[in-house]
C-alpha cells in the first residue's frame, strides 16, 4: 500500500497535514504539488520520488506516527521547469493551490488552515505552457475505443494546446501504424480493453504515457452527449457521421480533459473525421526506416522534416509536420497544394515580403487555449492582438497593382480568412494593453494608462504612497542618525523599519522608543514599526489591492472578448499556417532546385535525376562532396530510351557503400513528398498516386519480445507481401541476409516472384545475392539495375550511379578494409575468397577453407591479394591433358597424385 494512502486517516496529524493527506488520497496516482506560500511542497513518498527525479534536496518537516516526514519543495516561479522534468520522467502531477489569502484564514482562528484545492492535473498529453512544449510540434492526447460487439476500433486525438481534434476508424492490424503516425504523448485506453491481445501488444510497445480508464468512459452514448455539450450543439450532423467506436473515443478524450482541467473548458476545434482511404498508408517500420520526423538515433536534425522545413511560424511548422505524416491520395487535392507552392515559386518578391511579415507572427492557437483554460496572461492577449494586426497586413501584398497573378484557390481562401472582420478586436486589445506586457496577471501594470479613470487614480495613490515611504525612510535616517536604516516590506509584517543589530539598542532606548515600536529581533537585525508607517501602509495597501482587482477585471473582460471571436482567430491561424507552408516549400524548391511533380491516377513512377533530400543537404553543409542524382522508372505503361518497356520491379545489385539504401529511400521519399503537395528533389517526376508505402531497410531486433534481427526482418517482409497491392510502392533491402546463405537466397528468390506475380507493386529490391539476377530472363516485369563502381590499383571507387546491368562482385573485403579491419584479417579473407571463387562449389566451403593455412606468412605480412604457393598436385594437374591419356595411363596418374597427396600430409 502507498504510504501516502496509509497516512490519510492517521490520528494526531496537524490540521495542515490532515488537509494534505485528504487531498493526496483523492489523487493517489499523482505527485501532489501542495502550495505553501511561494513554494510547492511535496511530502512522504512524493518527496522521495521528486527529490530523486529532480535532483533537489530531501529534507523533513515534523513527525507523523512517530516518524520524520520526508519533504522537498520547488519555487512557484520556477515550477514549470520542474514540472517538465517530472512529466518527462513519466509522472503525473496534481497542482494544489491556495484558494484564499492566509489573512482570511487567520480570521477563522490561529489554527485555521488556508483553503486549498487541486486546480489541475498535469499529464504528458495535457500540457499547454510554451516552456513545456516544442512550439513547432503538436502534443497529442489520444484515445483508443473498441466496440464490444464488432470489436471495431477507433482513434481520437486532440492537442489541448492548439485545440486540434481528429478522429478516425482503425483496423486492428494497423493500430501500431496509427500510433506511430500520430505520435501521441499520452494514450487513453479502457482497462477492459487491455485484455484484447491486439490492443495490449501495441500499447506495450508504446513509448509514451499509458492511462487506463474505466470502460464507462468509452461508452458511445455518453461520448455523443459529451460532444454535444462541448461544442454547444443539439446534433453532430454538421461534423460528419461518426461510428459508435469513434463517438466513444471522442467522449473519452473530452471526459479526460474535463477531469484534468478541473472546471476549465478547453477551446476545441470541431472534430475532423479522417477517412483512411484519403491518405497514403505508411506502417510504423516504414516511418522509422525513412526517418520522417526523427532519425534512427532519435534526433530531429537529419530527419526528412528537418530537411523540408522552411516555415517561419509555429503554426506553419506544425502544419507541415502534419502533412508529412499524412500524404494525400487524391490527385485533385494534391495538385491544389502544388498550385499554392508553384504560385509562390513564381513570385519570389511576393514570397519574400510575405515571409518577412510571417516571421513576426506569434502563436495565436496556444495563446487562445491558455486563455480558455484560465491559464493565460497579458502576453497571451498581446499575442492575439499581434496576430490579428499582422494578419491585416498580408492581403494588401497580393493587390493586383504589382503584376501579381490571381492566386490559386488555397491562397485566395487563406487571404479571405485573413481579411474577414474581427469586430475591432485587435484595435480594442491594442488600446487596452501596454506595449511591454508581464507574464502574469498578478504582476500588474499591463493596462494602458487612460483606459480606466478609477484604475489610474488607484495607481497614482499607490505610487505616491511609495514615494512617501521613500521620503519617510530619509526622515527616519535623519532622526536617528543611522544611515543604514531601511524601510522594507514583506507579506507577514507589512512595512517595517530595519536596522542592524549594533544599532538596535539605541532604537530600543529613549527617546527613540517613543516613536519606534519593536516588532522583531533577528540574528543580524532588529525590526520596528511606527504609527505613521502603519497609516501609510493601509492607504497603499488599499490602493494597490484596488488597482490589482481592477486590472484583473479588465483582463477577464478582454479574455472573454477574445474567446467570443475564437472561430475567427482559429481561421486566421489556419490561414497563416497554409501560407507559411506554401511559401516555405516554394523557397526550398527555388534554392535547392526542386521540380513540381506530376501526380495523377496512373501507375506511373518516373523519376529523372532524383536526389535524397536529407543526404543532399548534409553533403552541401559539409562541402564534402556533391550528391549524384539517379533516375528510376517503374512505370508499367512507359517506354524506355531504347524503345523497351519499363519494368515495375527493379532488382538492384552492387557493393555496400555504393548508395543502394540511399537510392531506395530517395525514391520512396520523392513519392511521399509529392503526395504531401511539395516540390521534389528531381529534374522531373511523374507519379501515379501511391496508396501504400512499404519499406524494409536496415536491421533491428526486438529482444523484449524474443524476436531476433532475422525474425523482425521476416515479420516486416510478411507485412509487405500480405498487404501490398498494384498501387503500392515497395522498397526492400537485403531480404534473407539474417540466415544461412542458401536459406536467404531461397527466401529472396520467392519474395521476388511473389512481388512480381501476386502483389504486382512498383518495387525496388536490393540484394547481394547476384544469383537472383537470372530471374530477369524469367519474369517479364523484372529489370536488373546496379550501382556502378570502378577498381583502381586494388581499391574500389564508388561512383554512386545507378545503371542497367548486374554487379559481379560485392567488394565486401574492400569495404571492410575501409572500415579499419586489421590487414591480416582482410588478407586472409582475400585468400578464402579466391579459393571459393575458383571452386566448382561441389566441395563444401568448409573443406575449401581448411585447405588454406591459417594466417600464413603472406597473410600475416599483410600483402593484400597475394596467392599461396602452387602445390605439386596443382602443377601435375596443369601438365595433364585428359584427352591424350589411355585408361591405364589415367590410372597411373591417379596413383601418382595419391602419392603426392600422401606426401603433403
Amino acid at each position: 500500500m502507498d504510504t501516502n494512502t496509509k497516512h490519510r486517516a492517521a490520528p494526531g496529524a496537524t490540521p495542515m497535514m490532515a488537509q494534505y493527506l485528504t487531498i493526496k488520497a483523492d489523487h493517489a496516482d499523482c505527485l501532489l504539488f501542495y502550495r505553501m506560500g511561494d513554494f510547492y511542497e511535496l511530502f512522504f513518498d512524493d518527496a522521495v520520488t521528486a527529490s530523486r527525479t529532480l535532483g533537489i534536496a530531501l529534507t523533513k518537516r515534523g513527525k507523523h506516527l512517530g516518524a520524520d516526514i520526508p519533504m522537498c519543495g520547488v519555487p512557484v516561479h520556477a515550477a514549470d521547469d520542474y514540472l517538465h522534468k517530472l512529466i518527462d520522467a513519466g509522472h503525473r502531477v496534481a497542482v494544489c493551490e491556495q484558494m484564499e489569502d492566509p489573512a482570511e484564514a487567520r480570521k477563522r482562528g490561529a489554527k485555521a488552515v488556508v483553503a486549498r484545492s487541486v486546480v489541475r492535473l498535469v499529464t504528458p498529453g495535457t500540457l499547454t505552457e510554451d516552456n513545456l512544449l516544442d512550439t513547432r510540434a503538436n502534443n497529442f492526447l489520444a484515445a483508443i475505443a473498441r466496440h464490444k460487439a464488432t470489436e471495431a476500433l477507433a482513434l481520437a486525438w486532440v492537442d489541448l494546446s492548439t485545440g486540434d481534434f481528429f478522429v478516425r476508424t482503425a483496423e486492428r492490424g494497423t493500430l501500431e501504424a496509427e500510433l506511430s503516425r500520430i505520435a501521441p504523448s499520452e494514450v487513453l485506453v479502457a482497462d477492459t480493453a487491455l485484455g484484447d491481445t491486439a490492443i495490449a501488444e501495441v500499447v506495450q510497445r508504446f513509448t509514451g504515457a499509458l492511462t487506463p480508464l474505466p470502460a464507462a468512459a468509452f461508452e458511445s452514448g455518453a461520448g455523443e452527449r459529451r460532444m454535444k455539450v462541448a461544442f454547444n450543439v443539439r446534433a453532430l450532423d454538421a461534423f460528419g457521421e461518426f461510428t459508435r467506436p469513434e463517438l466513444g473515443a471522442c467522449g473519452a478524450v473530452i471526459n479526460y480533459l474535463e477531469l484534468t482541467q478541473i472546471g476549465s473548458a478547453p477551446v476545441l476545434k470541431p472534430p475532423r473525421r479522417q477517412v483512411p482511404s484519403d491518405f497514403m498508408q505508411i506502417d510504423a517500420a516504414t516511418r522509422t526506416n525513412l526517418e520522417l520526423t526523427r532519425t534512427l538515433s532519435g534526433d530531429t536534425t537529419g530527419s526528412v522534416l528537418w530537411a523540408m522545413d522552411r516555415t517561419v511560424t509555429a503554426v506553419g511548422a506544425r502544419g507541415l509536420a502534419s502533412r508529412l505524416a499524412d500524404p494525400l491520395r487524391s490527385p485533385d487535392a494534391i495538385n491544389e497544394r502544388l498550385d499554392a507552392v508553384g504560385y509562390f515559386h513564381s513570385h519570389a518578391d511576393l514570397r519574400s515580403s510575405l515571409r518577412t511579415l510571417l516571421a513576426a507572427m506569434p502563436d495565436p492557437d496556444r495563446a487562445l487555449s491558455r486563455l480558455a483554460l484560465k491559464r493565460g496572461g497579458p502576453r497571451d492577449l498581446g499575442t492575439i492582438a499581434a496576430a490579428l494586426r499582422l494578419a491585416r497586413e498580408i492581403p494588401p501584398l497580393f493587390d493586383g497593382g504589382n503584376d501579381i497573378d490571381r492566386p490559386p484557390r488555397p491562397v485566395s481562401d487563406a487571404l479571405d480568412a485573413l481579411a474577414a472582420p474581427d469586430d475591432n478586436l485587435a484595435a480594442r486589445l491594442d488600446e487596452a494593453l501596454e506595449d511591454e506586457l508581464p507574464a502574469h496577471v498578478r504582476d500588474g501594470g499591463f493596462v494602458r494608462a487612460g483606459l480606466d479613470r478609477v484604475l489610474d487614480e488607484c495607481r497614482t495613490l499607490r505610487d505616491q504612497g511609495r514615494q512617501v515611504i521613500a521620503n519617510l525612510q530619509q526622515t527616519y535616517c535623519d532622526q536617528t542618525g543611522i544611515r543604514t536604516l531601511k524601510v522594507k516590506f514583506n507579506h507577514v509584517l507589512g512595512y517595517y523599519v530595519e536596522v542592524s543589530a549594533q544599532h538596535g539598542g539605541r532604537m530600543l532606548a529613549e527617546p527613540l522608543n517613543a516613536t519606534f515600536v519593536h516588532r522583531q529581533t533577528m540574528a543580524n537585525a532588529v525590526r520596528f514599526t511606527t504609527t505613521e508607517l502603519v497609516e501609510i501602509e493601509a492607504k497603499i495597501s488599499v490602493a494597490s489591492e484596488r488597482a490589482q482587482a481592477l486590472e484583473t477585471a479588465i483582463f477577464e473582460q478582454l479574455a472573454d472578448a477574445v474567446l467570443a471571436r475564437r472561430d475567427h482567430i482559429n481561421g486566421v491561424s489556419a490561414a497563416i499556417g497554409a501560407l507559411d507552408i506554401a511559401a516555405g516549400l516554394a523557397l526550398l524548391a527555388d534554392t535547392a532546385n526542386y521540380c513540381r511533380p506530376s501526380v495523377d491516377h496512373s501507375l506511373a513512377f518516373e523519376i529523372e535525376d532524383g536526389r535524397h533530400p536529407v543526404v543532399e543537404q548534409m553533403l552541401e553543409s559539409s562541402a564534402s562532396a556533391k550528391f549524384i542524382a539517379n533516375s528510376c522508372d517503374l512505370s508499367t505503361d512507359a517506354v524506355g530510351p531504347n524503345g523497351e518497356a519499363a519494368k515495375r520491379l527493379w532488382l538492384l545489385t552492387g557493393p555496400n557503400m555504393a548508395g543502394k539504401s540511399t537510392f531506395l529511400r530517395q525514391n520512396a521519399l520523392i513519392a511521399l513528398l509529392a503526395q504531401t503537395g511539395a516540390f521534389v528533389p528531381a529534374k522531373h517526376a511523374h507519379i501515379g498516386v501511391v496508396d501504400r508505402l512499404f519499406s524494409r531497410v536496415g536491421a533491428a531486433d526486438d529482444l523484449a519480445r524474443g524476436r531476433s534481427t532475422f525474425m523482425v526482418e521476416m515479420i516486416e517482409t510478411a507485412t509487405i507481401l500480405n498487404q501490398a497491392g498494384e498501387r503500392s510502392l515497395v522498397i526492400l533491402d537485403e531480404i534473407g541476409r539474417g540466415t544461412a546463405t542458401f536459406d536467404g537466397l531461397s527466401l529472396a528468390w520467392a519474395c521476388i516472384e511473389h512481388l512480381h506475380e501476386v502483389n504486382r507493386s512498383r518495387a525496388i529490391f536490393a540484394t547481394h545475392y547476384h544469383e537472383l539476377t537470372a530471374l530477369s530472363a524469367k519474369l517479364d516485369n523484372l529489370a536488373n539495375a546496379t550501382m556502378r563502381v570502378r577498381e583502381w590499383e586494388g581499391d574500389v571507387i564508388f561512383l554512386h550511379e545507378v545503371g542497367p546491368g548486374t554487379a559481379d562482385r560485392s567488394y565486401g573485403i574492400q569495404v571492410a578494409r575501409l572500415a579499419g579491419l586489421p590487414e591480416a584479417v582482410t588478407a586472409r579473407a582475400t585468400q578464402v575468397l579466391d579459393e571459393l571463387e575458383k571452386s566448382d562449389r561441389h566441395r563444401p566451403a568448409v573443406e575449401l577453407v581448411d585447405d588454406l593455412p591459417l594466417f600464413t606468412t603472406t597473410a600475416a605480412a599483410g600483402t593484400t591479394g597475394s596467392r599461396r604457393t602452387r602445390s605439386a598436385i596443382e602443377n601435375a594437374l596443369d601438365a595433364l591433358n585428359p584427352d591424350d591419356l589411355a585408361p591405364r595411363e589415367a590410372l597411373e596418374v591417379l596413383y601418382q597424385l595419391k602419392s603426392l597427396l600422401d606426401g603433403d600430409k
